[in-house]
């Protein structure tokens, strides 16, 4: 057979074999459609793969991998494609695109779903509030499943309910040397236990098995937001970080600053105005609604109180407008264990420094069920209550990257001595290994060893990387 080798910066790859065995599509940068196949969530990151595969099934991740080892290609693995440092693509690399990959199978008897690689969470969402249930998961409904979960997925519901590797079953993953196991406690836990946090170091995963949970009144939950004045801050933080700790675990609030959005259902009075918001969850019984929110309905002096019965795939879904793919995006990030006088102060000066209507930061609770889980428990290591804060200047306008990225650097550079140390990977742009390990404290070298029997080349490196046990010091 006749083939058309492309070039990549390591090798010539014979791109039609890999062709010949896939169910899915090879995309070559000559192809149609190959700028949008290699375009990410994060409009910045602007890498051009040497080929891309569209998979079907886990039999073309199979080929793929082995095709990639064989011919000492870079890898890289995209599932929802909202790596904050877009990390589903890579120069010259053969990149496994998962995102065709998008079946739902729910068991309302035994309260789980399985979930393929490429569905986001909308896909999720949709498949389970049909039947009064979800999973834990994270805040926007376009966000994949896969690069949540691995990275260990703070939503709505973890109060409650856990993060989202709290809920996560099973696994299905195909290694480094081609092979397909399933994780589980009761097959390979050690890799299961490294999945549940520690990000694509160990294996493509195929599809996921969650516990679901029965919320609200079959889906419906009462969410919404409560605005104040930005010059409210620094007194509704001071309230929250009190409140939070205190409230039953069926209701849960992430705080931001952020500019109040110029359409509906805002009323027009508000738009592009700067505001400290908190968005509010309640999955309890309705009957109790009143009397578990009134504490957060009634404080200070809001410009707007927005909670209402919804339903729980129109919470998940309620910012994928305003956050559409293709904007400019500089994410920093950082753990906390309290929200101190100090940050108060940081939060003040930055917030009233917004630099665009898209640029904000948010604070995610890890407390309740979440807290609960033991350090050592999961890959995911900060457990000991708090919460996961995002600094995220994001626009429209190329233009105004550099605008965004130094207000962010600046707000996190300001903030950073109030942090606990590490980050949430998720949130984590290419920062270096320190700061990965930071993020995963005490169960770093675990994860290391963990890395070393399953990827001992560490073919899976385009990520928050874990090296193997052996380089680990």
């Amino acid at each position: 057979m006749t083939t058309t080798p492309i070039t990549s910066s390591d090798t010539i790859a014979p791109y039609e074999d890999l062709t010949a065995v896939l169910r899915g599509v090879l995309i070559r940068p000559s192809d149609p459609g190959y700028d949008e196949a290699r375009a990410v969530y994060n409009a910045m990151i602007d890498k051009r793969p040497a080929a891309i595969v569209r998979c079907r099934d886990a039999a073309d991740i199979i080929a793929c991998v082995r095709f990639g080892r064989a011919h000492g290609l870079e890898i890289a693995v995209r599932g929802g494609a909202h790596n904050a440092a877009g990390l589903g693509v890579w120069d010259d690399a053969l990149v496994i695109d998962l995102s065709l990959m998008r079946s739902t199978t729910v068991d309302p008897e035994q309260h789980t779903v399985r979930v393929d690689a490429g569905c986001t969470w909308g896909d999720v969402d949709h498949a389970t509030v049909a039947f009064g249930m979800a999973t834990p998961s994270g805040f926007l409904a376009s966000t994949g499943v896969a690069g949540l979960t691995l990275g260990g997925g703070i939503g709505y519901l973890s109060r409650r309910f856990g993060l989202t590797v709290d809920n996560l079953l099973a696994a299905d993953v195909v290694l480094a040397d081609g092979s397909f196991v399933t994780a589980s406690e009761n097959s390979h836990s050690d890799l299961y236990w490294a999945l549940r946090g520690g990000g694509g170091n160990f294996g493509i995963v195929t599809s996921f098995t969650f516990r679901c949970h029965d919320i609200g009144e079959h889906g419906v939950v009462m969410a919404g937001p409560v605005l104040y004045d930005i010059a409210d801050a620094a007194e509704v933080m001071r309230w929250y970080r009190q409140l939070l700790p205190t409230l039953p675990e069926e209701l849960s609030g992430w705080l931001g600053l952020l500019t109040i959005p110029p359409a509906p259902p805002f009323p027009e009075q508000l738009w592009g105005r700067k505001a400290c918001g908190i968005v509010w969850c309640y999955t309890g019984p309705h009957d109790r609604a009143d009397e578990v929110l009134e504490p957060v309905r009634t404080f200070g002096s809001p410009l707007l109180t927005g909670i209402q019965a919804m339903p729980f795939t129109a919470l998940q879904s309620a910012f994928d407008a305003l956050y559409p793919a293709g904007l400019q995006w500089y994410w920093r990030a950082d753990f906390f264990n309290e929200i101190t006088d100090d940050a108060i102060e940081v939060h003040r000066e930055y917030g009233r420094q917004l630099p665009t209507g898209h640029s904000t930061m948010h604070l995610y609770p890890i407390d309740g069920a979440a807290a609960r889980v033991p350090e050592d428990a999961t890959a995911f290591a900060y457990r000991d209550g708090g919460w996961a804060g995002v600094i995220v200047g994001v626009d429209p306008d190329p233009a105004n990257a550099e605008k965004i990225s130094q207000w962010a650097r600046d707000y996190w550079e300001a903030l950073h001595p109030t942090s606990a140390g590490g980050a949430y990977v998720n949130f984590m742009m290419d920062e270096g290994q320190d700061r990965v390990m930071a993020s995963y404290r005490g169960n770093y070298r675990r994860l290391a060893q963990v890395k070393e029997r399953y990827d001992p080349g560490n073919l899976f490196h385009i990520n928050q990387n874990i090296r193997p046990g052996r380089e680990v010091v």
